[in-house]
């Protein structure tokens, strides 16, 4: 079980070498070894463990990042899946683009009134990479202090329950079928700002669960809990539910795929959302 996770001060003033010792990496006589070679050839505590063969350079970097709260994860070590690489490779180009349009819906959207909570991430076909988009983008927000809600909102094909390790029983159809759904939003240990909402048992009815009044009393619950809401949907080629999805939102994130997307329907996506009254905050263009 991974250790409970310090406050951001605690563990800037701690050492990579308590970090680890309270991880069950290392040992207290391991640390004292490491230190009486870094005093003895000058060298960094990284540095010494590493020609002690004590720790990799995936050991050192992972509490470099906890103490500069910046949370990284170590493939094996959690439940995640390898797909959030912004939780486990965090200096990849992928996850630097990722990064800039989290800085760009900060300034444009999020920033710009403070009522201004969530966003949808849509795109026009399946396979576009919306599941995936949001996922990241959901890691990268909480990983500078916003306390960040991912929901699935893909009730016919939800991914997220299975990117983050989750139980899918109870999710998004359950509170707005108005049935008891107590842990329904489930918090994701390894970051700490990170929550989410899975979709919950696949419903017959996902549309009309969608447009209940149920769904305005959460939206009102969760904007007074959280400070980002991400929503994955499904393809806006197969279903009407992003867009209603978009509206609850009321801002949009167009997803396109590099060689794939057609520029005509990627057009009349972004004109049946703003004639729905949402807001097409920018676009993001996957490599194929």
């Amino acid at each position: 079980m991974n250790a409970p996770l310090k406050t951001s001060n605690d563990l800037r003033n701690r050492t990579i070498g308590s970090i680890l010792v309270e991880e069950g990496r290392l040992r207290p006589e391991d640390v004292d070894r490491i230190v009486k070679l870094q005093v003895k050839k000058g060298l960094t505590f990284g540095a010494a463990a590493k020609k002690l063969r004590m720790l990799s350079e995936d050991d050192i970097q992972h509490a470099l990042a906890r103490q500069f709260d910046h949370p990284y994860l170590m493939p094996g070590r959690s439940q995640l899946s390898k797909e959030l690489v912004a939780a486990f490779t965090p200096v990849i180009s992928a996850v630097e683009n990722l990064r800039a349009v989290r800085n760009q819906l900060m300034l444009r959207w999020f920033g710009a009134n403070p009522g201004n909570r969530a966003i949808a991430i849509v795109s026009t076909d399946s396979g576009d990479g919306r599941s995936w988009v949001a996922a990241n983008l959901a890691v990268v927000f909480s990983q500078i202090g916003e306390r960040t809600l991912l929901i699935d909102g893909d009730l016919r094909q939800p991914r997220q329950h299975r990117l983050f390790g989750i139980n899918n029983k109870i999710g998004l159809t359950t509170l707005l079928a108005g049935r008891s759904a107590e842990g329904a939003i489930q918090h994701i240990p390894e970051l700490r700002n990170l929550s989410v909402l899975p979709a919950g048992t696949t419903a017959p009815n996902p549309q009309e669960l969608i447009t209940r009044s149920t769904f305005g009393k959460f939206m009102d619950d969760v904007k007074s809990r959280f400070d980002i809401i991400l929503f994955d949907t499904p393809a806006a080629s197969n279903c009407a539910d992003a867009q209603m999805l978009a509206v609850r939102a009321g801002a949009a994130l167009v997803i396109a795929y590099d060689r794939r997307s057609r520029v005509t329907q990627l057009e009349r996506l972004a004109e049946d959302m703003r004639e729905g009254g949402v807001q097409i905050v920018g676009s993001l263009i996957r490599a194929g």
